[in-house]
This record gives structure tokens, C-alpha cells and sequence, in this order.
């Protein structure tokens, strides 16, 4: 990738949502929403504390996470449709 990113924010990649619920219906692209997973795609170095010392971020390319419905900016990098956020717009790591 030709970006990176810079402080304490990360690049994330959407992942599609269920097509199918656990019972097996199949929902409708009009039915679904912008699914708030992802794939962290690359990392910033990290924030600086009061000393200015950096803290490095806990999370690292290639985690699988949650994110706020409406947290991070959309973009579009090496032709591929991504978020940029702050890491603490995270809401957690998955696995």
C-alpha cells in the first residue's frame, strides 16, 4: 500500500456482512447495513504522551475488528474502497 498512516490512526478494510442469518434467510441488499467489521490494512506508529514519549496502538495489520457505525472516513486508496480512523474508534479486536 502507498499510504500510511500517521499518530494513532489505522486503514480498515470493510468485511461483507452474512448474506444468510444463522436460520438461513437470505437478506436483501436493501436490508443490509454498512457492515462496521474489518480487516486493519496498516497502522500508524502510535500517539504521544504528556512526556512525548509514543505509545504504540494495540492493534496491528491484519486484525479482524469493530468499529462504529459511523466512525472513520471513507476513502478510496490503490483503487480500493477504505476507512481511515483513529484507533480508538475501535471498538474491539475479534478472535
Amino acid at each position: 500500500m502507498s499510504f500510511r498512516p500517521l499518530h494513532d490512526r489505522v486503514v480498515v478494510r470493510r468485511v461483507d456482512s452474512e448474506e444468510k442469518t444463522a436460520g438461513g434467510i437470505i437478506i436483501p441488499d436493501t436490508a443490509k447495513e454498512k457492515p462496521s467489521e474489518g480487516i486493519i490494512e496498516s497502522v500508524g506508529p502510535g500517539a504521544r504522551d504528556e512526556s512525548g514519549k509514543i505509545v504504540a496502538l494495540d492493534v496491528k495489520a491484519g486484525d479482524r475488528v469493530l468499529f462504529g457505525k459511523w466512525s472513520g472516513t471513507e476513502v478510496k486508496i490503490d483503487g480500493k474502497d477504505l476507512l481511515i480512523m483513529k484507533e480508538s474508534d475501535i471498538l474491539g479486536i475479534i478472535g
